[in-house]
């Protein structure tokens, strides 16, 4: 009888049922607010998704409440003079960087009282810049160059009439691109070398004794970091092209990294809800929207469309990108559903690839080193 060699066959059955991404999403996406004026920069919350809209000659902010996706109920924020722009939002509180006089500063407001607009930071006749805010809770995030470099600072605005500030990183050099979820702040520390920064995360449960640990330290440049729960992920030039890359901080003093995207095409622009991150690819030859369940570990394209579709935002099984399908760029959705939104509730024994399966796969896996023995000395083995 001829012997069969197991290994051959598995590892031929893993080629041919592993693919670089799944096709089957593809959701294509819905128009949230269909305008000839541009609109950019979405963030979502929920079913709230906020935007800039470029409105006769400058950008105000606008909310679209997507419960009912035929029906969405859209309403204008911020429309006031010059530029309101870089909108976040958390529950129904939207915070945006507003140009006033001769600066930006930091505004918010509750959409269900949009003409109560407080003030975050802003620093009356300083000329100094609070930008790219972001929020989660009652903790608003951004950064500020008060001080004549870029800082991150973070507001509790738990009573807006009267927000508590205070600084995250009183250090020399420029620290921006800051997120936040919980007690938590990612930021990144740009120093003297723009190509070769450092991405950190801070504790700031206790405001008098800020706790810093680096989270990727990789030569490039480490950016746009976003948080959610125990994972940060990050745009990062290391391999050459931009990528996303992903951290569980369970430990944040030793955090696991690992790439989430392939490096022979471009990723950027990542953000992250649970268990889901999208980013922006351009392995298709323009930019889609792609998307990667670090439950399962399946990557799979959201929208695949001719036109470019950039800065996806995510919350739950909702996705929004701006996206220039139409005369103008508008702001799109999708609402994902089946089984590439799966969530393991606990990986099996002998789930080699960490997908929540055991399968041909991992007995594939499992054969690259059957028979391998470490022992030494080698007469140990087999005795």
């Amino acid at each position: 009888m001829k012997s069969i060699n197991v290994t051959v066959i598995l590892l031929a059955v893993f080629i041919l049922t592993v693919s670089p991404y799944l096709q089957a999403g593809n959701w294509l996406g819905f128009a949230v607010s269909l305008s000839d004026d541009d609109q950019e920069m979405p963030d979502i919350d929920g079913s709230l998704i906020v935007f800039q809209q470029l409105v006769e000659g400058d950008w105000d902010i606008y909310a679209a409440e997507i419960s009912d996706p035929q029906n969405p109920l859209v309403l204008a924020v911020a429309a006031f003079t010059n530029d309101q722009t870089a909108p976040a939002v958390s529950g129904s509180i939207v915070v945006w960087q507003d140009f006033v006089d001769t600066d930006f500063g930091i505004y918010g407001t509750d959409i269900n009282d949009s003409d109560n607009v407080f003030t975050i930071a802003d620093y009356e006749q300083d000329q100094a810049d609070q930008v790219a805010p972001a929020i989660q809770g009652n903790t608003v995030v951004w950064a500020d160059n008060y001080y004549g470099d870029w800082d991150i600072y973070a507001a509790d605005i738990s009573n807006t009439s009267a927000p508590v500030v205070f600084s995250v990183t009183p250090f020399t050099g420029d620290q921006t691109s800051a997120d936040v979820f919980g007690t938590n702040v990612v930021w990144q520390d740009v120093g003297t070398s723009p190509e070769d920064t450092i991405l950190y995360l801070t504790d700031i449960s206790n405001t008098a004794s800020l706790v810093h640990n680096i989270i990727a330290d990789f030569p490039g440049e480490q950016s746009s970091a976003a948080i959610s729960g125990n994972q940060v992920v990050w745009d990062d030039s290391y391999s050459g092209t931009w990528g996303a890359y992903v951290a569980d901080i369970t430990l944040a003093d030793r955090p696991a990294e690992s790439a989430i995207t392939n490096p022979l095409s471009q990723a950027q622009n990542v953000d992250i809800d649970g268990h889901i991150i999208v980013y922006q690819d351009d392995r298709n030859g323009n930019w889609d929207i792609f998307a990667y369940n670090t439950s399962t570990g399946q990557e799979y394209v959201v929208v695949d469309h001719p036109a470019d579709q950039t800065n996806p935002a995510v919350s739950g099984n909702i996705v929004v990108w701006q996206d220039s399908r139409d005369d103008a760029l508008n702001i799109y959705a999708a609402i994902l559903d089946g089984p590439l939104m799966a969530l393991c509730t606990e990986k099996p024994a002998g789930d080699i690839n960490s997908d929540c399966m055991v399968d041909m796969t991992d007995m594939a896996l499992f054969a690259q080193s059957w028979l391998q023995c470490n022992l030494q000395p080698e007469g140990a083995c087999w005795q």
